[in-house]
């Protein structure tokens, strides 16, 4: 990829040959990435800066069979590599796609969609990582890098944006010399919108159920107003002293103050009898789906939906220490420290209604706290090595707090609790926590047999512990053991405060499990000559086993099989890959194919159950519980082609095609643990898992105006893909749409001026297309969409002293 003509606000100079690209996959010295035999899309900051990101999941579109989602009703990362990623917020379910900031593990997806905030790369390895980021990555990494202070520079960077929507974004990087070795550097950035989606969903009339509910009949629609806008605050404070030439030290400070919008939902139910919705009167077909999404706004201590919004608080404090201990060894260390607070009410159900149908609140804090150092060799002879030990600890404590206003409508609520609107008066909680230790060590090294011959091997021994607390979901009044009807919500206070296990111990269990397991890589690699190079690896990936934020949902005591983790996946990947420069290194041709087989993979499951709602003993009501099975053998298989092309000194074309067949060679569950399955998704295609994706870039620059201008013209495509499967009977799976997106950029810099101008378009042809999509048992479908054509003006300046 060449950098020389990114259209960015960054220098751009003219270029007869594609320059080198450095990048740290092998974790020692950087590496050429036409010579590294890993599957690694590296995106350079030029590249970053023209994609015009709103979160690290946008940047996903450079790299073949790797694809961004949006979990419904929750702004969190939902990223896939080759088959295989989270499509639920379970809170301690670690994704099979990993990510790492400079060298912190971020273990939770609600804050690993970070901003692209002063970024220098990000580099997308593709299969398992199962010796080097071995944490849990049966998929892949995503390795991000921020830029480090600069010594002996004064330099100052602004950045504004305006776009449709009222969004407005500010950025400023300042790095700021304190002598010889010592340098600050403070990046900050702040957005505001109002949201693309319309609070405009219509409803009823309410249908008649025969139990006394007083709101039948009722009709209505939101308010019209622009919901899931945003209202964001990040920065990362750095600073950064050496001391010698040998010893490099950096320290850092993290923030978000995240206070945007709670996500909404669209009802995307199907119009068929077998959901109950629409037998309540509450799915309506409206057109344009941006136009009928749903945010009650509710507010009250447990949901503060309205007046709060989502609010997520960051702070994470950071020490990367790099010691060179000789010409032959290299130190690398890091410690840190990321606390995170979760506030996330959302209409779950893209309706208004007349009342909360089913609204939640996931209140959640963790303490995560992490350890590495790694020795890296670097010998003049062909034999090099690194080695090292991780250690991570990560303490979560989680409630939901639920809203189910439908139950009302089909229950006789006033003759069983003397208040016709019960279930919408009185929320329900659910509540866990979870300490999660991990520690490893590793070693990985290489050897040159000849000049143009190498191998490699590399091993990881990995141990993980778990300890679980949970209580099944309640009404608030049941906290205290039988039900107290003089302690409700409000005197509960915060969702959190049910968490407190020792004060409230009804129903309360608790589970614990410890997994270990070694992991490895093999690879041989030949040099046929100066620009073409091959490589083939088996490695092997572990992720390891996990508890459910889900488990007891239906409101039944849980039961002792129920408490227990699924047991780890393991992921065994044949890679064969050709890196190639052609035509005087003007143009870079590059394939991968590979073929993975994953056993005892942990998959989510929406199953059936049933509740009982009353209290009486009786189950009466059909209800869903997201649930976990190693259930599943999974064979995949693709190819991967990427490409850059100078056509002239002044036109690049880029791109990249990734096909994909991934299928569940098994996949039987026992999704009610009655000891009889009772679902069978074998030779059914993966969620996740779109057979195509591509991405074409064109880049354009020429001089005008006494400057340079840039065009860009990207088109990428991703293939339509099951979402979520659900094991409820005459229910379809939850999927998301075949899209192709085309966005344009033009910029302009003056020849001797320090500041840049942008105009840009994004989704141009206004491509209507679901992103995520979840059905709820047989109740209702909760849709997701992307973004909608979107033109926007950015500006900046940088300046020296």
């Amino acid at each position: 990829m060449s950098p020389a003509l990114v259209l960015t606000g960054l220098p751009v100079q003219a270029a007869e040959q594609l320059e080198e690209i450095l990048v740290t996959a092998t974790r020692r010295a950087e590496t050429d990435v036409q010579t590294t035999p890993v599957a690694v899309t590296p995106v350079t900051e030029r590249e970053i800066a023209r994609v015009i990101p709103r979160d690290l999941g946008d940047i996903l579109i450079y790299a073949p069979n790797v694809i961004n989602g949006k979990q419904p009703g929750f702004n969190a990362a939902n990223f896939a590599i080759r088959g295989v990623g989270q499509n639920g917020i379970i809170l301690y379910f670690e994704n099979q796609v990993g990510v790492t900031v400079d060298d912190f593990v971020i273990p939770h997806i609600q804050t690993a969609n970070i901003e692209m905030l002063d970024i220098q790369s990000v580099e997308i390895l593709r299969g398992p990582q199962g010796t080097l980021f071995g944490k849990n990555t049966t998929g892949g990494v995503i390795n991000v890098k921020t830029n480090r202070p600069e010594l002996e520079e004064n330099t100052l960077s602004l950045q504004g944006q305006i776009a449709e929507y009222d969004t407005y974004e500010v950025k400023g990087v300042g790095n700021f010399a304190l002598g010889d070795s010592v340098a600050l550097r403070i990046a900050a950035m702040y957005r505001e919108s109002e949201g693309f989606y319309e609070n405009g969903a219509e409803y009823g009339p309410v249908a008649d159920f025969g139990v006394g509910y007083p709101l039948v009949g009722a009709t209505g629609r939101g308010d019209g107003d622009n919901v899931g806008g945003d209202d964001l605050f990040s920065g990362r404070f750095k600073l950064r002293w050496q001391p010698t030439d040998d010893l490099d030290i950096n320290l850092a400070y993290e923030m978000v103050r995240d206070e945007g919008d709670a996500p909404p939902s669209v009802n995307g139910t199907p119009r068929t009898n077998d959901y109950v919705f629409n037998a309540l009167g509450f799915t309506r077909d409206n057109g344009d789906q941006l136009k009928v999404a749903a945010s009650t706004q509710r507010d009250d201590v447990l949901l503060g939906m309205g007046k709060r919004g989502h609010e997520i608080d960051v702070d994470g404090y950071y020490l990367n220490v790099d010691w060179t201990l000789s010409d032959n060894y290299t130190l690398t260390a890091f410690g840190g420290y990321r606390e995170t607070d979760s506030w996330l009410p959302s209409t779950y159900t893209g309706e208004v209604g007349p009342v909360s149908l089913f609204d939640a609140n996931r209140q959640d804090e963790r303490e995560t706290t992490q350890f590495e150092a790694r020795i890296a060799s670097n010998y003049d002879g062909g034999f090099n090595w690194v080695g090292g030990a991780f250690y991570q600890k990560d303490e979560t404590v989680f409630t939901v707090a639920q809203v189910l206003g439908f139950v009302d409508m089909t229950l006789d609520s006033l003759a069983t609790f003397g208040d016709p609107l019960f279930f919408n008066n009185n929320p329900q909680v659910l509540s866990n926590a979870q300490d999660a230790e991990s520690w490893a060590v590793y070693l990985d090294g290489s050897l040159d047999i000849t000049d143009r011959w190498s191998i490699g091997a590399g091993i990881r021994y990995t141990n993980e512990e778990k300890d679980w607390t949970g209580r099944n979901q309640v009404f608030v009044q049941a906290l205290t053991g039988g039900f107290d009807p003089n302690f409700t919500w409000r005197e509960l206070g915060e969702p959190l405060a049910a968490a407190n296990f020792s004060k409230y111990p009804t129903g309360v269990v608790r589970d614990s499990e410890d997994w270990s397991e070694p992991t490895w890589r093999l690879t041989t690699s030949y040099d046929f000559s100066d620009d073409l190079y091959s490589y083939f690896t088996y490695s092997r990936g572990f992720k390891s086993g996990g508890y459910n934020d889900q488990t007891g949902t239906g409101g039944n005591p849980i039961e002792p099989i129920q408490a227990r983790p699924v047991d780890p996946e393991t992921a065994d990947s044949f890679e064969l890959g050709m890196r190639s420069e052609w035509l005087d290194n003007s143009l870079r041709v590059n394939l991968t194919g590979f073929y993975v087989t994953y056993d005892d993979s942990q998959q989510q499951l929406l199953a059936e159950i049933e509740a009982d709602r009353d209290g009486d003993g009786v189950n009466e009501s059909v209800f869903q519980e997201t649930r976990f099975f190693n259930a599943a053998e999974i064979n995949v298989y693709g190819l991967e082609f990427e490409s850059t092309w100078l056509a002239t000194d002044n036109f690049t074309i880029q791109g990249s095609v990734g096909w994909l067949e991934a299928e569940f060679d098994e996949f039987q569950a026992d999704t009610n643990f009655d000891g009889t399955i009772d679902t069978d998704l074998s030779n059914n295609d993966v969620a996740r898992a779109p057979e195509w994706t591509w991405n074409v870039d064109f880049l354009y620059d020429h001089d005008a105006m006494g400057g340079v201008m840039n065009w860009a013209l990207n088109v990428n495509y991703v293939d339509e893909a099951v979402y979520a499967y659900t094991s409820v009977p005459s229910t379809p799976d939850g999927t998301t749409d075949d899209r192709t997106l085309v966005n344009g950029s033009v910029t302009f810099r003056p020849g001797s001026g320090n500041w840049w101008v942008r105009a840009f378009g994004k989704n141009l042809t206004d491509e209507e297309y679901r992103v995520g999509e979840l059905p709820v048992a047989n109740l209702w479908v909760m849709s997701f969409y992307g973004e909608p054509r979107v033109f926007g003006v950015e500006a900046g300046m940088d300046l020296d002293w």
